[in-house]
């Protein structure tokens, strides 16, 4: 008997210029496993076309007339949820755009070339048929009856029982659909919560935006990480694009490093790198968490900061947008349980508070 063919993941492209969709169209048609099924110059079109259509997956430009890609994602996920790539130009409103669409429910994002487009296209290409064939394995059904909260200067008291617990350092690691997560955790967290560290796979200049993002919304105080910061408590540290982050304590004083590398994992910043020297360097004093995203990153380095002593925990596959990096941390046995996103900030506190 014959097997079926492989059936192509479907997509719509969104996009108000009409050479835009055309590149667009061509380089996907190009790989074997993707087919565009329908393009939309603006979200009207597209809203009609996602209801006749029915694709996995939808491209989508930041910035288009009429209504923008944000605007169109928090009118669309409550209603019809679709896993959706964003493709975002490199100036500093579009980065801030995308930023918006990843909090209303995009699975990722794609920078447009630079100056030298016919180079930069081509790896523009290759990474946006990765991401979409990504986001069709993406749950975005935790998006469908979500009320959009959209960040403010929420404040959290300090909680007294953390404050003997100075010492203590808390490593968590991101990716596909993490920056959701990433800002649910921080935000539940109180200002005088220990030293947080994260990986968030994000390329440069965006890591600088998220952090300065969440800083509005978080007690704790939230940067981008600079080689030689401190971590103390109420900061939290976010690892800059293109840089592995790991920690050295001497005397009780812990800081960080950020320099570029090698990719690890096939990332860089690697979760792997952090969390082995957060296990080297913080041992039983540690708590790790890994959040949503596709692959293995974090899983081992995981495992060795609970053989170090360190209690750990990974985000459930309910909530997570691609249960990749938390199903490894746990099947490898790094990760002692599954929980909520919406609880593990209150399992850090609980876990904090008994010492």
């Amino acid at each position: 008997m014959l097997s079926k063919p492989k059936q192509k993941i479907r997509v719509l492209t969104v996009d108000d210029s009409s050479l835009v969709r055309r590149i667009l169209t061509d380089g996907i048609n190009a790989d074997p496993d993707l087919q565009v099924v329908g393009t939309a110059p603006d979200p009207f079109v597209a809203r009609d076309k996602i209801i006749q259509l029915k694709p996995d997956v939808m491209t989508l430009d930041v910035d288009m007339p009429r209504m923008n890609g944000v605007e169109f994602l928090r009118r669309l996920m409550p209603q019809y949820p679709i896993p959706v790539v964003m493709v975002s130009s490199l100036t500093r409103r579009g980065k801030k755009i995308t930023l918006d669409a990843l909090d209303a429910g995009a699975v990722d994002f794609v920078s447009k070339p630079g100056m030298d487009i016919t180079r930069g296209l081509q790896g523009m290409m290759t990474e946006l048929c990765t991401k979409i064939k990504i986001a069709s394995t993406a749950n975005v059904a935790y998006w469908k009856n979500k009320k959009l909260i959209l960040p403010s200067q929420r404040r959290l008291p300090d909680n007294s029982s953390l404050t003997k617990y100075t010492d203590r350092i808390i490593a968590i690691g991101a990716s596909t659909g993490g920056t959701e997560a990433v800002r649910i955790i921080l935000s539940g967290l109180p200002a005088n919560a220990p030293g947080v560290v994260v990986v968030q796979h994000m390329p440069p200049d965006f890591t600088k935006m998220f952090a300065e993002r969440l800083n509005t919304c978080c007690a704790m105080r939230v940067k981008e990480a600079r080689s030689g910061d401190q971590l103390t408590s109420g900061l939290a540290l976010i690892a800059p694009g293109e840089q592995h982050m790991t920690i050295n304590c001497t005397d009780g004083i812990c800081k960080v490093i950020c320099k570029p590398g090698e990719k690890v994992c096939g990332h860089c910043p690697s979760v792997e790198v952090m969390m082995n020297s957060v296990a080297r360097q913080a041992g039983a004093r540690a708590i790790g968490v890994m959040l949503t995203g596709m692959g293995h990153d974090g899983a081992d380095a995981m495992l060795a900061m609970r053989k170090a002593g360190a209690r750990t925990m990974a985000q459930d596959e309910e909530t997570s947008v691609v249960f990749g990096m938390p199903k490894e941390a746990y099947d490898r046995g790094g990760a002692e349980r599954l929980l909520p996103v919406d609880n593990i900030a209150g399992e850090i506190i609980k876990l904090l508070s008994k010492g």
